[in-house]
């Protein structure tokens, strides 16, 4: 595991937190949100940072400091901070007006914010992810077609959302077809 993509995945939590969080709503659960993304994004990088620390298979003998220490690292490995994120994040998005080009910005960043600490996790590299490259091209395209979508006038329905309802369809159609191969079972393999 690289320090560069500890940084990497910190950078990018911290990026979505901040992208999230402006503007300011004015709202009390707004401000727990919030506490909630800076929090996880934190005890992520730290399980990250702490993960080459190894855990001894006994330690009834040992020190309570010790002890207590193990339990800390223990709960930091078990509790999954980043997908706590994603769930603070999307919640501070919610509760902004509606912006449908600065939330599939987001979108994206999530997304990279969770494959980048998964590769950290890991220790592989990138290249790992190559051969779901189409699947992530249709997922990005299908979060520009919403996007889009979004910025649609709601008021009077007419080719443009027609023709846009159409391409997003033809989008998921074009997306499952690329992820049956992988998720299906191969009847002939045996």
């Amino acid at each position: 595991m690289s320090p560069g993509s500890r940084a990497a995945a910190a950078l990018l939590g911290a990026g979505c937190v901040a992208w999230a969080a402006v503007p300011q709503v004015p709202k009390g659960t707004a401000d727990f949100a919030l506490f909630l993304a800076i929090f996880g994004v934190a005890a992520g990088t730290l399980r990250l940072a702490l993960s080459a620390v190894p855990a001894p298979e006994e330690s009834y003998l040992l020190p309570a400091a010790l002890r207590a220490w193990l339990m800390f690292l223990a709960t930091l490995r078990l509790v999954p901070w980043e997908e706590g994120t994603v769930l603070a994040v999307l919640w501070l998005e919610v509760l902004h007006p509606s912006r449908p080009w600065h939330t599939a910005v987001l979108g994206a960043a999530l997304i990279a914010y969770l494959l980048a600490t998964h590769l950290a996790e890991s220790g592989a590299s990138p290249r790992v992810l190559r051969p779901q490259a189409r699947v992530l091209a249709a997922g990005a395209a299908l979060i520009a077609l919403g996007a889009a979508a979004g910025m649609l006038p709601a008021a009077d329905p007419g080719a443009g959302s027609a023709l846009l309802r159409l391409l997003a369809a033809g989008a998921l159609i074009a997306a499952a077809c690329l992820i049956l191969p992988h998720v299906a079972p191969d009847r002939n393999r045996s």
